[in-house]
């Protein structure tokens, strides 16, 4: 009887020790609702989608806010949202999953697959393996050459040429460096290899075998589907609505869309080695592959003692969190942010989509969470984002309205307007030309045909750029001049797009 008591109280232990274990944090029962309406006010964002996944099962998924402020139509689960770079880790896994099939090595040369392949440095043109382009390791500065890509007409054997013209200032694997291009050429290696393009292959691989069936995985199929978020951005103050990016020509390293719903069957076969209900639907080995360090970006800037290095796989970063590794990606793209995160020791995984592109509120509330299930405290980080986000936006409207209040003085050019005007060359981007209209400058794009920069005088020779993508930002552009003569100019957009200038040549 004795012995019968024991097992019974053994059995009710273990019970109760199981039902403490598998209930959710307090933040998660008690706030994230309230957190999340908060934050999507506080930070002006229309609509959001979150799920989470703990110990193999969905445990949280629902969609906040709306997704176009006309139609007011409810966001939900299957709401589709641009994800962005979280396209990478698909790219990446795909490749791997041609390894473990004995296809191609992830060490093998670009150039074995793409003789044509070129970089400005001869020795890494030679040397240059996939693992480096997935890995972001091949000289390049972070979103160096972006603005010749972004949203431009180029195709994507013309955005693997342009690599070759673009002067890395690092040595070949000596320095991480973000490479959009990188996961082009990469992505287009499927191509070459399988003779099906990278949309097809990880569709068929992929996609299909996890039942993600609303993820798409270019742009332009968003004009056709249902329930998709519309992109937003703040303008003077004003949320505003803007046009759908298309960015198939970088498509390997950003256009694909999906939900909330789809990318917890995604994470779930990352956290169970392939597997969902026991199903081997990934290759194991795959997934394991692209989480390999293959770059150090540093240690944690703000000396966290929870979080001590980063580092990065294939479309995958990688850190510690409270002695657990955590893998984890952001996504951006015009008018959205998405953020994926897993804890593997722990079986937790977060989504977080949303539809406007200024906030910081995608990655504090992936934060929170994943705080809230290893045990650490509540850290407040969308307050202290916003008010650090708050800073820099009026440092940036400051630096703008000082630049506008030098126009009103109405200094006059050194030149006349027409000494401006004409075609100037890059040779990595390619030509503008600057035209005369309304007694104004304007710039108009070869690889941007619907982009227009509106220049307004500033003083000397220096304009003030007003992009008419807001995205590209609003910018000041020097104009060189030599005996009386214009013979180049000066080009940025905005660090979102790209840090590095462009120096450009006048032809006539």
């Amino acid at each position: 009887m004795k012995k019968i008591i024991l097992s019974l109280t053994i059995l009710f232990y273990c019970f109760y020790v199981t039902a403490q274990e598998k209930k959710p944090p307090t933040f998660i029962s008690d706030s994230l609702d309230n957190y999340i309406t908060k934050g999507m006010n506080d930070w002006n964002i229309p609509g959001l989608s979150v799920a989470i996944i703990k110990d193999g099962d969905v445990v949280f998924i629902k969609g906040f806010g709306i997704t176009n402020i006309d139609s007011k139509e409810p966001v939900d689960e299957n709401t589709l949202f641009m994800i962005g770079s979280n396209t990478k880790a698909f790219t990446a896994t795909m490749l791997s999953i041609l390894q473990q099939s004995g296809t191609l090595n992830l060490t093998d040369k670009v150039q074995k697959w793409m003789p044509e392949f070129r970089l400005n440095n001869s020795l890494a043109s030679k040397e240059i393996n996939i693992i480096d382009l997935l890995s972001h390791r091949i000289g390049f500065e972070t979103f160096q050459g972006d603005f010749t890509y972004w949203a431009s007409n180029l195709t994507r054997a013309e955005v693997i040429q342009k690599m070759s013209l673009i002067k890395a200032p690092y040595d070949f694997r000596t320095r991480w460096g973000y490479c959009n291009a990188a996961y082009v050429t990469a992505g287009e290696l499927i191509h070459r290899i399988t003779g099906k393009s990278w949309e097809k292959t990880v569709k068929d691989s992929i996609l299909i075998p996890l039942k993600m069936n609303r993820t798409l995985m270019l742009t332009d199929e968003l004009k056709n589907a249902q329930n998709v978020a519309s992109p937003y951005t703040i303008i003077n103050n004003s949320l505003t609505k803007i046009p759908i990016t298309n960015i198939n020509n970088l498509a390997h390293a950003g256009s694909m869309s999906s939900s909330a719903k789809d990318m917890t069957h995604w994470l779930l076969a990352h956290l169970n080695n392939g597997k969902i209900n026991e199903e081997q639907l990934l290759s194991a080995r795959s997934i394991k592959t692209i989480r390999s360090p293959s770059s150090i970006l540093g240690i944690d800037p703000r000396d966290d003692k929870e979080t001590h290095f980063y580092l990065y796989g294939m479309g995958l970063g990688i850190k510690d969190r409270d002695g657990k590794l955590v893998y984890s990606h952001t996504g951006a793209v015009d008018g959205f942010l998405s953020s994926v995160m897993f804890v593997p020791e722990e079986k937790l995984g977060i989504i977080v989509l949303t539809n406007t592109d200024q906030n910081n509120f995608f990655q504090n509330l992936t934060n929170e969470i994943q705080d809230a299930y290893l045990g650490l405290p509540y850290q407040n980080y969308s307050t202290l984002s916003l008010e650090r986000f708050k800073k820099d936006e009026l440092n940036d409207d400051l630096r703008i309205d000082s630049l506008r209040n030098i126009v009103t003085y109405n200094y006059k050019p050194s030149l006349p307007l027409k000494y401006y005007s004409g075609k100037y060359i890059n040779e990595v981007y390619g030509e503008i030309e600057i035209k005369i209209e309304k007694n104004k400058l304007n710039i108009y794009f070869s690889n941007h045909p619907d982009l227009i920069g509106k220049l307004e005088h500033l003083r000397k020779d220096n304009y003030l750029c007003t992009y008419s993508n807001p995205t590209f930002g609003i910018v000041e552009i020097p104009f060189k001049i030599k005996n009386d003569e214009v013979t180049g100019l000066t080009l940025r957009v905005a660090d979102y797009i790209e840090f590095t200038p462009y120096e450009f040549n006048k032809t006539n």
